[in-house]
């Protein structure tokens, strides 16, 4: 299926604004929106429920529904919106969900997606939202016949998504673009973790981040006993390395995220400032993309994040354009009191190779929780 196409039909059933958060599953479709020559306007939000409430607003000025597309990892994020606002029994506000099937029962996938991928469906059966699921052998006229269910359930004031299994989009032109930035995001996260203190709990978020940081902890130490990879729930590092933090005085605990996930929840900065926990550094690896699931901007590139967290309250925000700044992070981490966050800028890149962590997840909490003690 040509993702190119869908939004061409899209289009036809008088959608005029897409809006979502990248998924790799969706990464053709991704393309195709960012490569779309028609009528759409495009928005990248910061998370789900943000894409579903420009829908609401989209429909309210126009008349006309809105896609809005995701991974279902994001389900639980477009939960309140759509049941409080969008449901019929409310405002009834028409929308259609394009949802990229990680987890797909049977189908070998990452952890943190096998239970999401289980109750996918059940979830948009609880929530009143019929669907269809799509995969390579979805004919040109089941597809037909789906869009017709579709646009009924929209003309009717309903939501109607469309559940895509991985393969299913056709691979046409990609989308590709250079933020101009020059220091590399792995080179830095060594750099990193080679002046850290080794009793500093690190906790990391989703995405390659983690496992750039897995596989340079294996490499300097032979083990990664002081890192929490937050291999899911993108947008929740942070908070969980606060909890460290707050029960664990005697522990300096650092939080390496991204900009897009920090992006997704950013009120936790003013939270975290407020709460002053003096063990607390925030690292935020800005690279203005979600480049672990195919690199499509974040829709939020001008965002100072240094800026935005001095703003909230943090003790100290600087940005760190220099490794030979990079490196004096664990002496600052070591001699000055947090809350502190540190941005640092860097490009778009990432090695064919890169690996997974080889433990499971729960193997992970077990074994930091015996490094912390």
């Amino acid at each position: 299926m040509k993702a190119s196409k869908l939004l061409s039909q899209l289009e036809h059933m008088g959608i005029d604004t897409v809006a979502g958060v990248p998924d790799s599953t969706l990464k053709q479709f991704c393309d195709g929106v960012q490569c779309y020559q028609g009528g759409l306007t495009h928005y990248v939000a910061v998370n789900e429920g943000a894409a579903v409430g420009l829908a609401i607003g989209s429909y309210l000025a126009s008349g006309k529904p809105a896609c809005v597309y995701m991974q279902n990892s994001g389900i639980g994020n477009m939960v309140n919106p759509l049941a409080s606002l969008a449901n019929s029994d409310v405002y009834g506000i028409p929308m259609l969900f394009i949802i990229g099937w990680r987890g797909e029962p049977g189908v070998k996938d990452e952890p943190q997606h096998v239970f999401q991928g289980k109750v996918t469906c059940e979830l948009l059966e609880t929530l009143a939202v019929p669907y269809s699921v799509i995969d390579r052998n979805t004919t040109d006229e089941e597809m037909d016949e789906i869009l017709h269910e579709a646009d009924k359930a929209l003309k009717h004031g309903d939501q109607f998504a469309v559940v895509v299994k991985k393969g299913t989009f056709e691979k046409e032109e990609p989308f590709t673009w250079e933020n101009g930035n020059r220091m590399g995001r792995e080179e830095a996260l060594e750099h990193i973790l080679r002046g850290l203190p080794r009793d500093v709990a690190v906790v990391s978020t989703t995405g390659k981040i983690s496992r750039e940081l897995y596989e340079q902890s294996r490499e300097i130490y032979g083990n990664h006993d002081n890192l929490f990879m937050t291999v899911g729930g993108m947008g929740h590092a942070s908070m969980i390395a606060l909890g460290i933090a707050g029960k664990r005085a005697d522990r300096k605990v650092v939080c390496i995220d991204g900009d897009g996930a920090a992006l997704m929840h950013m009120g936790v900065l003013p939270f975290i400032a407020s709460q002053a926990p003096e063990n607390f550094y925030h690292i935020v690896i800005n690279n203005q993309a979600h480049e672990s699931v195919g690199a499509m901007p974040t829709g939020c590139r001008q965002t100072e994040f240094s800026q935005i967290a001095r703003a909230a309250g943090y003790r100290q925000a600087r940005k760190l354009v220099s490794m030979e700044d990079v490196d004096r992070i664990g002496e600052w981490v070591s001699s000055q009191a947090g809350p502190i966050m540190w941005e640092i800028p860097v490009s778009l890149a990432s090695r064919a190779d890169l690996g997974r962590p080889k433990e499971s997840a729960r193997e992970n909490k077990e074994g930091f929780m015996k490094f912390l003690g």
